[in-house]
C-alpha cells in the first residue's frame, strides 16, 4: 500500500490514547482498526472523524509512502 498510518500510531502514544479508544470514540468497528493496521485503505469518513476527534490534520493520521 502506498500509505502508511505510522503518524497517527505515534500520535496515539503521545496522547497516551490506546487503538481501542480512538475506535470508541469514532464509533467505528474493530475490522477498520485492524486495516489501518495493515496498511490497508479507510474511507476518508473514518479519516475525517480521526481528524475531529483528534483534533489534527490528515498529515498527522496517515503518510505517502514512494515505491
Amino acid at each position: 500500500m502506498p500509505f502508511t498510518y505510522d503518524p497517527l500510531w505515534k500520535l496515539l502514544i503521545d496522547k497516551k490514547m490506546s487503538k481501542e479508544a480512538l475506535r470508541e470514540k469514532i464509533k467505528t468497528s474493530s475490522t477498520t482498526i485492524a486495516k489501518m493496521g495493515r496498511g490497508d485503505n479507510v474511507s476518508l469518513d473514518v479519516i475525517d472523524r480521526i481528524c475531529k476527534e483528534l483534533d489534527c490534520n490528515i498529515e498527522d493520521v496517515l503518510k505517502h509512502v514512494k515505491k
